[in-house]
């Protein structure tokens, strides 16, 4: 069973956010996934997102079992990325992302709407024109 460790100042954004009732999907942001905002080769495991759904994605079935009882989910492949001791914390308004082999994996995570992100995608809009 795979677990993450959420701050009580995390789950409170979340909250404040009305995100807490939401299908969140934590994802590398390596440029490879559906909801991938950015990437390359130079970002792969080091930036991550969490893309925010009305219902789960069957491509991200990896439930993050979590004391906060948020609906938390990843991949396969992104736990690749992901050592034991996963952790999420908001502090000086930024969510961080870290665990045991990684005192910091990514320090400024961000936060996505997947339907947004999906229609941007179609219409050829991306974050950044820049890659690797």
């Amino acid at each position: 069973m795979a677990t993450i460790k959420l701050s009580q100042a995390f789950v409170d954004l979340m909250k404040k956010k009305h995100l807490d009732q939401k299908t969140l999907l934590l994802i590398t942001d390596d440029g490879g996934g559906r909801y991938s905002l950015q990437g390359g080769a130079c970002s792969i495991g080091t930036k991550f997102t969490l893309i925010v759904l009305d219902q789960p994605d069957s491509d991200y079935q990896v439930k993050l079992e979590n004391d906060a009882g948020l609906d938390l989910y990843t991949s396969d492949y992104d736990m690749i990325f992901f050592a034991s001791g996963l952790a999420m914390d908001f502090q000086n308004r930024a969510i961080s992302i870290k665990d045991d082999a990684h005192a910091y994996l990514d320090g400024s995570v961000r936060i996505a709407n997947g339907a947004d992100v999906l229609a941007a995608f179609k219409k050829g809009i991306m974050v950044s024109d820049a890659t690797c």
